[in-house]
């Protein structure tokens, strides 16, 4: 069997300072004849003799006093190492760079952080909000909230549900313009698109109701790719909007839209958690990705637990 060097330094430096292979092998709790075979081992690696042992009394020899000095240094630093690491795991600290999308951030996320530096007060965090996908590597962002398919390999993608979507116009559009009755009617209103900032190509609608589905590009009467502006542009009657559910519900409920196409539910988007692929994730990563994890989970709005009942009831349905 290999020598277990690190317990053989333990083993001939508590021997050193019991004075005795008995009172070492009592302060280690191994067997007496462990410690025996450790040292004899020990001296065998070396190639030098370590101990004088008489019947009463061990003591080192001249290469043994030298050995005893670099090993009391090595094991000294290997429990400062072992100190520091646990001390950085009970206690995360440091930057970290994220990114989570421009409502999510505003209604979910900030309102959340007194929670996370009550938690773990030695984090410093750069929050981008915004709707575009970062090359996380590329800029050295530590972690990012991102709903639809996750397709970059580099990234581990760990899912927090689901973003679902709510169809609302405000009343004075609804006033002015009417209700739509199916998707397709759509096509003759004022919509609300979203485009793509690198491509200006906008986002497709999609429905769906007991087992059939709708998607179409809609013409832009306007198109935006803020998402703060999305909505304001949806609450100033602009036209009609697919609005997050957990935004919809507050503007729902201070009578700023109303809800459309009520038996139609468009399609929720996976939303996931993404961060760099590394086998040493840092503590600070990882406990801020647990506590987006259970923030995601415990969120009502996002999880739909207590959102819109006929979102809800639509929903459950459909799943």
């Amino acid at each position: 069997m290999a020598l277990n060097k690190l317990l053989a330094m333990e083993v001939f430096v508590s021997v050193v300072e019991t004075g005795g292979i008995t009172r070492a092998a009592e302060r280690l709790k191994l067997p007496k004849a462990t410690v025996t075979t450790l040292l004899q081992k020990l001296e065998a690696t070396l190639h030098v003799r370590l101990l004088n042992r008489t019947t009463r009394h061990v003591s080192t020899t001249a290469d043994g006093a030298a050995y005893y000095e670099r090993c009391i240094g090595i094991l000294a630093s290997i429990r400062e190492t072992e100190e520091t690491l646990a001390k950085q795991r009970s206690t995360p600290r440091g930057r970290l760079r994220v990114d989570v999308p421009t409502l999510m951030a505003r209604s979910v996320f900030v309102p959340a952080l007194p929670d996370l530096f009550a938690r773990y007060p030695d984090i410093e965090l750069a929050l981008a909000c915004n709707e575009r996908r970062a090359d996380l590597l590329e800029e050295g962002i530590d972690c990012a909230v991102w709903s639809g398919d996750i397709e970059d390999t580099r990234l581990v993608a760990r899912r927090a549900g689901f973003l679902y979507f709510a169809t609302c116009a405000a009343p004075s559009y609804l006033a002015t313009h009417g209700q739509p009755q199916h998707p397709h009617d759509l096509a003759q209103h004022r919509c609300i698109n979203r485009f793509a900032p690198g491509t200006g190509a906008v986002a497709p609608w999609t429905f769906s109701r007991e087992g059939e589905r709708a998607e179409a590009v809609f013409p832009s009467y306007v198109a935006l790719d803020d998402e703060n502006s999305y909505v304001a542009a949806a609450e100033a009657g602009l036209g009609i909007a697919q609005i997050p559910a957990f935004v919809a519900k507050e503007a729902i409920e201070r009578g700023a839209l109303e809800l459309v196409l009520g038996d139609w539910f468009a399609e929720p988007a996976p939303l996931s958690i993404v961060y760099p692929q590394n086998r040493h994730l840092s503590n600070k990563v990882r406990v801020f990705v647990d506590w987006v994890a259970d923030l995601l989970r415990q969120h009502d709005g996002i999880q739909l637990r207590s959102t819109l009942p006929q979102i809800n009831r639509l929903h459950a349905t459909a799943h």
